[in-house]
């Protein structure tokens, strides 16, 4: 095992070489969400991505909210970002910041790049800037007003610092290259007069910077060495790299691009999500249905799952989408050790032991895990009526049916043998009681004759059961169709959510906290859900069925 090589991914491999070179002494990362929506699955990649790399070299890690765009900010996504990187476990320390916590640094910035023939003021309409840019095959076409003086740029600048100008009638632009085969290089917008309130600042400033300008002062100015972002940024390095070269800054910092994290048949868009949750679709953004960070630890999912699905995921250069299968497996194989299991009915009929005494109650011991005897032993309530599941009995079952039917005999879980005598129905046919003796001398489920019964079911007592909400969840997309339909909008799964009001569960669990889950024997890994659940109707929601028949990739 000591002569095993790590393979390092090719960030490691870059970082190695600037720590050998001398070119970094502490690795410094940073998470850069702009603060407009709630952070999904692909975020929870990048965050543990950059505080990975932060912890791996004894270095430090940011969280940083890239607040340039007034008009799409919102304090609430401000508060829900923080919940989210500290529930995934990066600790920032003391080092948050706002891109809006240097806009006057920025703006200095600005004033810098004018002074050096770098930047001037633009009055081409957005439409005009647009068609002089170019296309891929053609160049640009340079502004008219690309020749003003220094003196009249930092003019009409400070004027549209001062508001005498309205939203979209004067841009400061980068000057750099209308011809460069890049067109992020053919002289960018790098401000703009925007005249709204901004969440943080207030009515400070009617100028903003663009992200392509701020981001990389920003990343100088806290000092991070390696600023790892997406790949759709791979074309917008070079205009990286030469705002930090034209700013002279002496600790440049490293824009290192990598492939996204894409999931199969998931709705990850800001746009469709604010939709569905618009028109009531979903009950918000953390709706378990979805995979927003906040959602999906709704749903019951832990931050050690999410870190095994994005190690397995892994970090490369290309594009790729994973299997939603993949993080279910993760979520199974994280909590299948480390909870307790439980009895649960979902869809109870009442069960009847004739010959069990009508006042008699009595405490059964059963193992929380059966897998983990370290997760100890619990008592679970019997008594003469119970309830269990409709689909655990049939009148006139099909071959190989071991559950309960007229004249057979299962095992009660962890409590006696029963053997069916009669049942009774409804004007519907609906099966409404079953009837059944037991054997008082096989409790805890064995015989002393030695008897093979070969089926078990799951069972609450009707006397001591708590009634209960179970939600069962499934993908919101139609996985047979597709994400979008023709015209773009989404193929909704009209069974994404099946709402069972009438479930019982085992008295214990009327304890449960918010976010406690617990595997539901023979149904699944249930979570209690932190919105709706209350002590008087605990609410369950479905994490994952047991099993799947998702195999790791070789």
């Amino acid at each position: 095992m000591d002569n095993e090589t790590v393979s390092r991914n090719f960030i490691e491999q870059i970082i190695d070489k600037d720590i050998e070179e001398g070119k970094c002494q502490e690795v410094c990362t940073r998470f850069p969400p702009e603060p407009n929506g709630y952070l999904h699955i692909g975020h929870a990649k990048s965050i543990l991505l950059n505080y990975g790399l932060a912890k791996e070299y004894h270095g430090k890690f940011n969280l940083r909210f890239d607040d340039t765009n007034p008009t799409k900010e919102k304090y609430e996504f401000v508060e829900s970002i923080k919940r989210d990187v500290q529930w995934l476990g990066a600790d920032w320390e003391d080092r948050m910041f706002f891109a809006s916590d240097y806009f006057y640094q920025m703006y200095e910035a600005a004033i810098k790049l004018i002074k050096k023939g770098k930047a001037y003021v633009c009055d081409l309409t957005s439409d005009e800037i647009r068609e002089y840019r170019g296309t891929l095959t053609e160049p640009g076409k340079e502004s008219p007003y690309r020749n003003r003086s220094v003196e009249e740029n930092l003019q009409l600048f400070e004027e549209m610092k001062e508001g005498k100008y309205r939203d979209g009638e004067k841009v400061l632009r980068a000057k750099i290259d209308m011809a460069s085969p890049n067109i992020n290089m053919r002289d960018p917008i790098i401000y703009r007069v925007a005249h709204m309130e901004h969440h943080n600042t207030g009515n400070e400033w009617c100028i903003y910077p663009m992200y392509d300008f701020a981001h990389p002062i920003e990343d100088a100015i806290e000092g991070v060495t390696h600023s790892i972002c997406t790949l759709e940024f791979e074309d917008h390095r070079p205009l990286y790299d030469w705002v930090i070269r034209e700013l002279e800054y002496e600790h440049p910092p490293k824009q290192i691009e990598f492939a996204k994290l894409y999931l199969t048949n998931v709705v990850t868009g800001k746009r469709y999500i604010k939709k569905l949750v618009e028109e009531g679709i979903v009950d918000g953004w953390d709706d378990p249905r979805l995979v927003s960070i906040a959602a999906l630890r709704r749903r019951g999912f832990t931050p050690e799952s999410i870190q095994k699905f994005v190690e397995l995921c892994g970090v490369s250069k290309s594009n790729s989408s994973v299997d939603y299968a993949m993080l279910e497996y993760c979520i199974r194989e994280d909590l299948k050790l480390k909870r307790s299991r439980a009895m649960a009915v979902l869809d109870p009929v009442k069960l009847i032991i004739d010959n069990y005494p009508e006042d008699q109650e009595e405490e059964l011991e059963v193992d929380n895990n059966l897998e983990n005897p370290e997760l100890g032993k619990r008592t679970v309530p019997f008594s003469r009526e119970l309830y269990i599941e409709r689909e655990d009995f049939m009148e006139e079952p099909p071959k190989k049916y071991r559950r309960l039917y007229p004249g057979n005999e299962v095992r009660l879980m962890n409590a006696y043998f029963v053997t069916c005598t009669g049942f009774e129905k409804d004007e519907n046919g609906n099966i409404t009681e079953i009837h059944c003796t037991y054997d008082p001398l096989s409790r805890g489920g064995n015989s002393p004759d030695g008897r093979k019964v070969r089926g078990t079911i799951h069972w609450v007592s009707a006397k001591h059961g708590v009634k209960a909400e179970v939600r069962l969840y499934e993908n919101i997309i139609d996985e047979e169709k597709g994400v979008y339909n023709e015209d773009g909008s989404l193929n909704l799964n009209p069974n994404s959510l099946t709402i069972l009001k009438n479930c019982y569960v085992e008295p214990s669990l009327k304890q449960a906290e918010k976010y406690d889950s617990f595997q539901f024997v023979r149904q699944g890994f249930f979570c209690v859900d932190a919105k709706d659940s209350t002590p008087d109707m605990p609410v369950f929601n479905r994490i994952v069925s047991l099993k799947s028949s998702y195999k790791l990739p070789s």
